[in-house]
């Protein structure tokens, strides 16, 4: 489990900002995904939410060149094995089952599982987790509610996803148990289908420009 922690953490900390993507039409992966490299945003999130993810997460692990390309939305064993197929170097998941928690053991790509209570964090830990996704942050109780986790679960960090934006990012980013924040707004859909590669390129430079 240490090994593969310290590859998560060591895609983690690439960047303040994972973004977080749900991908319509294959075809505008690869430009997408070379937007936000551009930008500094070499860690990506593809969720597992629409037909065409699992072709974008092959296209932007074969042709974008920085590039590291994860899959989110994974919620049962199927999922991660085709993920890994094709081609995720991590693989996020909204919440734990056993199942999951049993594939992702046997398997060489690191899991960022989600959490969202003090008891599923302690549960995790259990496994050998010591890097969540507290999702969904903001509904869940915010950078207030994982601030007061900080001290009692020290040693847990988290990449806390769900109602972020540029506006309260630094309110997570901030804290000493956070090593960064997950996030859809550098890549908003209206300039994916304006194919506004520019602009989302200068979204992600704002994005990795918060910590620094």
């Amino acid at each position: 489990m240490g090994d593969k922690t310290e590859k998560l953490l060591s895609t983690l900390k690439l960047q303040p900002v994972v973004p977080v993507l749900i991908i319509e039409d294959a075809k505008t992966a690869v430009p997408l995904a070379r937007a936000l490299v551009a930008g500094g945003l070499k860690a990506i999130e593809i969720t597992l939410r629409t037909d065409a993810a699992l072709e974008a997460v092959r296209l932007v692990a074969q042709e974008v060149e920085g590039a590291v390309v994860g899959a989110g939305t994974i919620l049962n064993a199927a999922h991660y094995a085709a993920a890994v197929d094709a081609g995720s170097q991590f693989i996020v998941s909204p919440g734990t089952t056993q199942e999951l928690l049993d594939v992702a053991r046997d398997s060489d790509i690191p899991l960022l599982p989600g959490a969202a209570t003090a008891s599923e964090v302690m549960a995790l830990r259990e496994e050998g987790y010591k890097v969540l996704k507290f999702f969904p942050a903001e509904q869940a109780g915010g950078a207030a509610y994982l601030k007061a986790l900080s001290s009692p679960l020290a040693g847990t960090l988290f990449c806390p996803t769900g109602g972020i934006s540029l506006k309260n990012a630094m309110d997570y980013l901030s804290l000493p148990n956070v090593v960064c924040v997950g996030g859809s707004w550098v890549a908003p859909k209206e300039l994916v289908s304006a194919g506004d590669w520019a602009g989302i390129t200068k979204l992600a430079s704002e994005a990795c420009a918060l910590k620094g």
